[in-house]
C-alpha cells in the first residue's frame, strides 16, 4: 500500500495493546501529531461488543481541546464522539458480533456539536441508543457541528462447514493459514494450547443463540457474511486512504459483568426503573424534545436517590424515595441488596441501571469453537479490505467485559491473524505498564 502524500508511513504496523479502551485515544493523538494520521476525517474500523459512541454527559465540549483535561475526563463507552467533535473522525465502522445490537444495522449520518445552552456535545441521532442517554439535539440548535458517518455492520462467525474445510479448498479460501496453523484452546488458567488442526475438526458446534443469526458468515450477500462486510467496509475506505482498525477482544467473547453482581430479580427491578419511553416512530422536533428532557430528570432524579442512599438507607429515607412516580420498586431493590451485603454499593447500583434502558448490555461468552470461528470471518474480511494505518486494541478484561479466563488465548490469536496478513508487527503492550492498583477496577456502563 503507497503512502498518502505528506503522510509518513511507520515501518512496521504498530499494535497498541491497552487495557481500558479509552486509553487508545492517546496512542492516536500521538499518530496524529506524528503525522501517520490526518489531523481530520479519519475513518476508523471499529471490533466491538459495544458501541463506545455515548458522550461525557457534563462534559464541556470544549474539552476536546484540552488534550490532558480530555484523557482524564473520557470512560470506555465515550471515548470516541469527542474525537468526532474535535474533528479528528469523521466515520466509524462498527462491526459487531451477532450478539451486539444496541444500534439500528446499517447506515446513520448524524451532526454532532456543541449545545449553546449546556456547553456540552450532542447529536442529531434519534437512535434509542442516543436517545435513551439524553444526548439527542436538533442540528439548529447545535453549534460547531461536525459531520459522522456511522455505519453498523454485524459479522458473523464463519459457517461450521467453512471452518472445519480441509486440504486444498481451505488452502484457497483462506490461503491455507487457518487450515495449516494448529488449533489453540483456552484452558481454565487461560494460557494457550494446541490440540488438532482446525482442518481435522468436525465439531460443527453452533452459537448458542443460532435462531437470531440469518447466516454464520457464509460467502452469499446475507446479512453478517463476509461478503456483505467486505462490501460495507468498501464502500467507506479507498486503497491508499489511512484508518485505524480497533479491536476490542470482547467482540470474540463477552460478559456483561453487572449480572453477576446482582441477582435476576435485583437486575429486573432496575431495569423496571431506568426503563426508557422513547417516541413514536414518527416523532417530531417537539416530541423528541420532550423525550430527551422527560429521560434527563428521570435519570437525574435516579442518580440523586442513588446518592442520598449511600449517606442514609435507612427505611425512612427509601420511603421517601420510593413515594415518588415510578419509584415504587426501589424498596424492594434496597431490601434484597441488603440481605447480601450490610453496606451496598449504590454508586455501582445506578451504573448498573444506567445499562437497563431499552437494550441489555449484550452477554455471550463464546466457546473456544466459535471464537476460531469469528477470528477466521476477521482474517477473511481483513484479507479483503486495505491495510490499516494503525490498529489500536483493547483486553477489556480487568473490569470483565471479555472473560479473564479467555482474554490471553484471545489476544495471542487475534495478533497471530493481523501477522499473517500485514507481516511483522511493532506490539507495544502498554497494558503491562499499569500500575498494579488498576487491577482493582470495577466495571462501568458500556
Amino acid at each position: 500500500m503507497s503512502c498518502v502524500p505528506l503522510k509518513r508511513c511507520y515501518k512496521e504496523l504498530p499494535v497498541w495493546i491497552v487495557e481500558d479502551h479509552h486509553d487508545v485515544v492517546g496512542h492516536i493523538y500521538r499518530a496524529i501529531a506524528s503525522r501517520h494520521l490526518p489531523l481530520k476525517n479519519i475513518k476508523m474500523i471499529h471490533l466491538d461488543s459495544h458501541p463506545d459512541l455515548l458522550i461525557p454527559v457534563n462534559m464541556s465540549a470544549d474539552t476536546v481541546f484540552d488534550k490532558e483535561k480530555l484523557f482524564s475526563e473520557l470512560s470506555i463507552e465515550n471515548w470516541i464522539m469527542p474525537m468526532v467533535y474535535a474533528g479528528h473522525v469523521s466515520c466509524v465502522v462498527w462491526l459487531h458480533p451477532y450478539w451486539a445490537q444496541q444500534i439500528r444495522e446499517g447506515e446513520h449520518r448524524m451532526a454532532v456539536g456543541r449545545d449553546p445552552s449546556t456547553t456540552t456535545i450532542r447529536v442529531t441521532s434519534t437512535d434509542n441508543y442516543f436517545l435513551s442517554d439524553g444526548l439527542y439535539l436538533s442540528e439548529k440548535q447545535l453549534e460547531n457541528s461536525k459531520p459522522l458517518r456511522l455505519n453498523v455492520v454485524k459479522v458473523n462467525p464463519v459457517q461450521p462447514s467453512h471452518w472445519s474445510l480441509t486440504g486444498k479448498q481451505a488452502e484457497e479460501d483462506t490461503e491455507g493459514w487457518f487450515a495449516k496453523r494448529p488449533r489453540t484452546e483456552c484452558n481454565t488458567a487461560g494460557e494457550a494450547s494446541c490440540s488438532e488442526p482446525l482442518s481435522r475438526c468436525t465439531d460443527f458446534l453452533q452459537p448458542a443463540e443460532s435462531s437470531n443469526m440469518s447466516s454464520l458468515g457464509d460467502d452469499d450477500d446475507t446479512e453478517g457474511s463476509t461478503s456483505y462486510v467486505v462490501k460495507r467496509i468498501s464502500a467507506v475506505l479507498s486503497e491508499t486512504e489511512p484508518y485505524i482498525l480497533d479491536i476490542d477482544l470482547d467482540f470474540f467473547s463477552c460478559k456483561n459483568p453487572f449480572k453477576e453482581l446482582y441477582t435476576q430479580e435485583e437486575y429486573d427491578i432496575l431495569k423496571e426503573l431506568y426503563n426508557f419511553r422513547g417516541p413514536s416512530p414518527d416523532a417530531d422536533e417537539e416530541e423528541l424534545d420532550e423525550c430527551v428532557d422527560r429521560r434527563v430528570h428521570q435519570l437525574e432524579d435516579l442518580e440523586a436517590t442513588f446518592a442520598d442512599l449511600l449517606e442514609d438507607d435507612g427505611d425512612e429515607t427509601v420511603a421517601r424515595w420510593a413515594s415518588n412516580p415510578g419509584m415504587a420498586p426501589l424498596a424492594q431493590l434496597v431490601s434484597s441488596l441488603k440481605s447480601r451485603n450490610l453496606c451496598p454499593d449504590y454508586e455501582m447500583v445506578h451504573q448498573a441501571g444506567l445499562t437497563c434502558d431499552t437494550v441489555e448490555l449484550p452477554h455471550h461468552i463464546s466457546t473456544d469453537e466459535e471464537i476460531d470461528r469469528l477470528i477466521s470471518a476477521v482474517q477473511l474480511f481483513l484479507k479483503a479490505v486495505p491495510k490499516p494505518t494503525l490498529v489500536t486494541m483493547s483486553r477489556s478484561s480487568l473490569d470483565e467485559y471479555c472473560p479473564v479466563e479467555q482474554v490471553d488465548c484471545v489476544q495471542s490469536r487475534v495478533l497471530a491473524v493481523l501477522e499473517s496478513l500485514y507481516g511483522p508487527l511493532d506490539v507495544h503492550k502498554d497494558y503491562e505498564n499499569s500500575s498494579i492498583e488498576t487491577q482493582d477496577c470495577q466495571p462501568k456502563a458500556s
